[in-house]
């Protein structure tokens, strides 16, 4: 897993710029989700979602995968962030965070210094740029997601990510040596904030190369105030630099995570274990980088719903799905291509038919929820079909989206009669899909 990983900065997910060579060969040797959607829009609802295979704010509370697969004799381990875990402070503080210690047999922490690593550091939206440590943003402050650190160790060996690696390396030759099944989650921490990588990365990437989305006055006039999510960016929307900033510092940050998973790969290979083991790639929800002015994540547009999610497994044909797959599916694709029975509470449905078959349809729709919780105002849930996104505030109002037509999401169509119809189906699969959360 990766942490804040948005599918379209990614080449196999069509972007152009950023570098990611070891994803790419995961890609080319799986079925690439093409269309698949986080149902938490924040670090903790998402990530205890995809490993119980619940959805945020249900009652239903089932065992997570790992203690399932304990049952069967496998043993599970985890190193980096697999559940929630607050950053910077946990990589700071080298804790488990929110984890849930029965999910593995074995866990491990990384600790680094984060924001307060030695390098030229940035205060993007100020533009500020010093090598001092004093005022830097770290645990707790009001700016710190618009922090990075061009870092001064060039391998980057001070940092979360490579740590996880270096462990994850050890753990896959220890399992091998015991010759038994095993299940591992690898927990990278970038492109989450603050974005530290050694200076060399930052250098693939120069500024005046960055493209940033386009600021269209009155875009979001026709949709309610609730659907902005997280707005805490608008000195970043004053500066074209500051855009082009960010940009430069999360594509520094994904190439680095990158190449730590390169490491992880390239052991699997040497182990003999590539064949007979299936490889997962994902991510807890997307992230917004100045699409229609918003940034970072906490709303239920594309940028943020929309995951990178691909699964090499051995004996079936890598390729590309438009079929529709949630989070919570991993959890019984899994036990499918294991052979092992599923929890009867678990809600995901197993995405094996789609693995052997890219244009199957398991799903409908896809449903993300945020702010579940009865006292918080600005709470909303959304379903994704094939052509079109549908978001509903409550009393605060809805969106309506062709997906067809308009893919970036710039036109709500929520009151347009050519759509009423539409609209009304929309409505009543969302009304069935919110009973599945109860």
């Amino acid at each position: 897993m990766s942490d804040d990983l948005k599918a379209s900065a990614l080449p196999a997910y069509g972007d152009q710029i950023c570098k990611t060579p070891n994803l790419d060969r995961l890609a080319a040797q799986s079925m690439v989700f093409d269309r698949a959607y986080c149902q938490g829009l924040l670090c903790y609802p998402s990530r205890p979602s995809m490993m119980r295979s619940t959805y945020p704010g249900s009652k239903n509370k089932p065992i997570t995968l790992g203690e399932h697969l304990q049952k069967f004799g496998m043993h599970t381990s985890r190193v980096g962030k697999i559940f929630h875990m607050g950053v910077p402070n946990s990589p700071r503080n080298g804790d488990s965070g929110l984890d849930v210690p029965e999910c593995w047999t074995e866990f491990h922490n990384t600790k680094s210094t984060e924001t307060y690593t030695p390098g030229l550091y940035r205060q993007i939206n100020r533009g500020t740029v010093t090598k001092k440590m004093e005022g830097r943003q770290g645990i707790g402050t009001k700016e710190r997601y618009w922090a990075a650190v061009e870092a001064d160790i060039s391998d980057g060996s001070d940092q979360a990510d490579y740590l996880v690696a270096e462990k994850a390396v050890q753990l896959i030759k220890e399992r091998k040596e015991a010759g038994k099944p095993f299940f591992m989650g690898v927990g990278f921490f970038r492109p989450h904030y603050p974005m530290v990588a050694p200076k060399k990365f930052f250098d693939m990437y120069p500024l005046e190369k960055m493209k940033v989305p386009p600021l269209i006055e009155g875009d979001l006039d026709d949709i309610p105030r609730a659907a902005y999510g997280i707005q805490n960016g608008e000195l970043l929307n004053k500066t074209e630099n500051g855009r082009r900033g960010m940009w430069q510092a999360y594509y520094a940050s994904v190439t680095f995570m990158d190449e730590q998973l390169g490491k992880v790969l390239d052991e699997l290979d040497r182990q003999g274990l590539t064949d007979s083991t299936a490889i997962v790639f994902t991510t807890d929800h997307g992230y917004h980088l100045g699409e229609h002015g918003f940034w970072q994540k906490g709303n239920l547009h594309e940028e943020v719903t929309r995951v990178p999610f691909m699964i090499r497994t051995p004996g079936l044909k890598p390729g590309r799905t438009n079929s529709l797959a949630e989070l919570v599916d991993f959890y019984p694709t899994c036990l499918d291509l294991l052979g092992l029975s599923q929890p009867k509470e678990i809600v995901g449905k197993s995405l094996l038919p789609i693995l052997e078959k890219p244009n199957t349809q398991v799903r409908d729709t896809a449903l993300s929820l945020h702010n579940r919780k009865k006292h918080v105002k600005n709470k909303g849930c959304a379903i994704r079909a094939t052509n079109w996104t549908y978001m509903n505030y409550g009393d605060q109002g809805e969106v309506f989206y062709d997906m067809v037509k308009d893919p970036g999401q710039y036109t709500n169509l929520i009151d347009n009669p050519d759509y009423a119809e539409n609209v009304r189906k929309a409505r009543e699969q969302l009304s069935q899909r919110l009973q599945q959360v109860q």
